[in-house]
């Protein structure tokens, strides 16, 4: 194995220029995906292997097969002597100086060339960490390391510099059918993109009743379905093709909104699609069916945000917490989804206010939009957005908001709710 052939003359790229790891916890947000690629760990202490076990699952290594062994440097010897190596090899151990030379002097001997080796040591020291740089280690951390050091790592080993910085996925779903998800979420597609001019991409994956076309007024041949039932050949050409410009900074993936076949779509699915749209915009926008399927589940677990909007009532407050608790669940090294509360006010409908209604989420919404039949009705029925429809309105200035906190230009607060918590009706 050259990589570690142990050759004086031989010095790789480092990975990093200092062996003390990252201090101030997880900083995860700016942490591209990793690609496909194969990593065996060989921990010698629970603590490394659960920090391993835990970057394995998370959605940024959705991508990447990761398998974590116990036994350290000597365990991975005995594993390679009859097995092939995978493309990187993370090894634990608490040998320092000859020690641990002589045990990479095996593990070289038993592994390709083209396999790369990440070692987790117990000295920080920059004589040690330039001694094993020039042995052709690809990078020395220094224990306790956080999942942050684990995929900062793996993405300068595999992620070129050169690469295009991918796109940020928002996905918006509702808590019920109805709520009006999908024109909120066609509205903050068009807030981001003719307010900051930049190039937005709207995917709507509700194939069979989508309303994106409908509402931008756009009656595209093709759009999603063709891009999905091709999806292993789908490349920014033919995703080019596929979009239909609604605005100088705005495509639409448009749904075919018809009942002439079934939509059924295993859980990978859409991932293809979505990848070559992040390469191409830095904003895709998502908006989801009310649908509970592996393939919906799979692009929430993925996107960068979730947004969930939700009526005042209480199937809504008991869909909400369920769809809540469970994307915490999914996404657990991800900030909380946010949630738009909508349709508030609606005359002579018994309502939960809106203090009750968040006090059981722990959660402050987003926006809090009102009722208004009349602006969402007139937008809807001329195939426009709210603000074409009426720029100044309170409701216009609630999307260019969400728009600013979704794309990091205002900062949202979250704040704690000191109001009555009924969350004993959702205890099972």
């Amino acid at each position: 194995m050259s990589n570690l052939a142990f050759d004086q003359n031989e010095n790789m790229n480092t990975v990093a220029q200092n062996p003390i790891p990252t201090e101030g916890g997880e900083q995860l947000d700016d942490i591209r995906p990793i690609p496909r690629v194969t990593i065996q760990a060989f921990c010698e202490t629970e603590s490394i292997s659960r920090t391993l076990e835990m970057t394995a699952q998370d959605r940024r290594m959705a991508k990447a097969h990761v398998k974590v062994h116990m036994g350290g440097i000597p365990a991975a010897v005995d594993f390679y002597a009859n097995a092939p190596t995978p493309n990187l090899i993370v090894v634990e151990t608490k040998k320092t100086g000859s020690d641990l030379i002589n045990e990479l002097g095996h593990l070289s001997q038993v592994c390709d060339a083209e396999t790369k080796v990440v070692i987790v040591g117990v000295l920080n020291d920059i004589v040690t960490y330039r001694d094993l740089m020039s042995r052709g280690i690809s990078e020395y951390l220094v224990a306790p390391i956080t999942m942050a050091d684990v995929m900062t790592v793996i993405t300068k080993i595999y992620v070129s510099p050169e690469s295009a910085i991918l796109g940020r996925t928002v996905a918006f779903i509702g808590a019920k059918g109805g709520n009006g998800s999908s024109t909120i979420s066609h509205n903050i597609a068009w807030s981001i993109s003719s307010t900051y001019q930049t190039d937005v991409v709207l995917a709507d994956t509700d194939m069979a009743f989508g309303t994106a076309n409908i509402n931008l007024d756009q009656d595209p041949a093709q759009g999603i379905a063709e891009a999905v039932f091709s999806s292993d050949r789908v490349d920014d050409i033919l995703l080019d093709r596929l979009l239909s410009k609604c605005a100088e900074h705005l495509r639409l993936l448009a749904a075919p909104s018809t009942l002439d076949r079934a939509y059924d779509f295993e859980k990978k699915a859409f991932r293809q699609v979505i990848d070559v749209a992040q390469r191409g915009v830095p904003y895709v926008i998502v908006d989801l069916p009310q649908q509970w399927t592996s393939w919906t589940m799979d692009i929430l677990a993925s996107a960068d945000e979730v947004v969930v909007t939700a009526c005042p009532d209480l199937t809504n407050l008991r869909n909400t917490k369920n769809l809540l608790d469970k994307l915490i669940q999914m996404r657990p090294n991800d900030a909380k989804p946010k949630l738009i509360l909508n349709q508030v006010g609606v005359p002579k409908r018994p309502e939960i206010n809106v203090s009750d209604f968040i006090a059981p989420l722990d959660i402050q919404p987003l926006a809090v939009i009102p009722f208004e039949p009349a602006l969402f009705g007139t937008a809807a029925n001329n195939g426009q957005m709210i603000s074409e429809a009426d720029q100044k309105h309170a409701v216009s200035e609630s999307f260019d908001k969400i728009a600013q906190i979704l794309t990091g230009k205002a900062e949202f607060k979250q704040e704690k709710s000191n109001s009555f918590d009924i969350r004993a009706l959702f205890k099972r």
